[in-house]
């Protein structure tokens, strides 16, 4: 049996993720389509032969859709998903899932009354280095982990988004963050899961120093220390102007791990005892041509549907990485350590 899917928000994360992979999905039918600009919506229409919209609360009531991706700007990442778990859709929504920890609340307590699956986009788990890293990690291979680099940084949204330098990536009333919330968070969520281990202090240094006509942040600086005493750095940046940056490095005991910092091989293993091995693993998602060709998001909130399961970044799951953004930004009003723990 066919999920009949809507999405909702036709931009670039849309058409460049969404759409193409739900098509891809033989267990999938694109029913609707949703966009304010009704071009937009009317094109996405015409290519998955799907209905279009340019209201999402009518899409809800007419359509009959099990479920939902929400690709919209993040100030409304929550308010529809709530809406669209309250009318029976299981629901896929962009990251960062909420602009506060309120919002993210609102979203798991209308998962949990709908009985509905709420899942956020945190591709970075999905990648072949991450999750070797992870296992390495938990085997023990790598003995007590002391630190980590992680940072993700490349041009900014401009030569991405569907609007360019119009786009709502810089309008701070729309993005709320900016490089924080479009790829910190990612790397946010990719520290927790590969260390299997929760932060519990931020301190952060956030600027607006690359991009003119803007008051989102386009490089920050993040340090954090983990439940387990493991200190890091994590940084998001908007000004890697010649090339992207979507590296981690994790520093134990009897080796080193280096994620996506090598060209040829995605996860490269320096030991202590002198051995180095290196793996040739599927590439990471990547804006850039050649990157990997398929996030394993939507499949993967497709089977969670299917077999009744719960998707490996729910909306805890996806507040957990929240906390930390919202905590390093508490850091910089402050200008004091941060602590994320309750």
């Amino acid at each position: 049996m066919s999920v009949k899917i809507a999405v909702i928000g036709c931009g670039s994360i849309a058409k460049h993720r969404h759409l193409p992979e739900y098509a891809a999905n033989k267990h999938v039918e694109i029913a609707a389509v949703c966009d304010i600009v009704q071009e937009r919506a009317e094109e996405a229409a015409a290519t998955y032969q799907a209905k279009a919209y340019t209201d999402y609360k009518t899409l809800l009531k007419d359509e009959n859709v099990d479920a939902v991706s929400i690709c919209l700007p993040n100030y409304l990442h929550a308010p529809v998903s709530v809406d669209a778990l309250n009318a029976g859709k299981h629901v896929l929504c962009e990251k960062p899932m909420a602009t506060s920890t309120e919002e993210a609340d609102q979203m798991i307590e209308a998962a949990k009354q709908s009985g509905k699956k709420l899942m956020i986009g945190h591709n970075q788990r999905f990648v072949p280095s991450h999750q070797k890293a992870r296992e390495l990690i938990a085997s023990g291979a790598i003995g007590k982990i002391y630190s980590f680099r992680t940072t993700f940084g490349h041009g900014g949204p401009e030569g991405w988004s569907a609007d360019g330098k119009e786009s709502w990536f810089f309008k701070k009333d729309e993005a709320f963050i900016g490089a924080m919330g479009d790829l910190g968070i990612h790397k946010a969520d990719l520290i927790r899961y590969v260390l299997q281990d929760e932060m519990v202090e931020v301190g952060a240094f956030v600027e607006t120093s690359a991009k003119a006509d803007t008051d989102v942040d386009d490089n920050a600086s993040l340090i954090l220390k983990s439940a387990n005493g493991i200190i890091g750095t994590l940084a998001a940046s908007w000004a890697y102007t010649a090339n992207e940056d979507n590296s981690t490095v994790i520093y134990g005991e009897k080796a080193i791990l280096r994620l996506e910092d090598d060209p040829t091989y995605s996860l490269v293993a320096q030991y202590a005892s002198g051995e180095t091995v290196k793996y040739e693993l599927g590439g990471i998602q990547s804006n850039d041509e050649g990157g990997q060709t398929t996030t394993h998001v939507i499949d993967h909130f497709i089977e969670s549907i299917q077999n009744n399961t719960t998707p490996l970044i729910d909306g805890e799951e996806g507040k957990k990485s929240l906390v930390i953004i919202l905590g390093a930004l508490e850091s910089v009003e402050t200008k004091r350590i941060y602590s994320l723990e309750k």
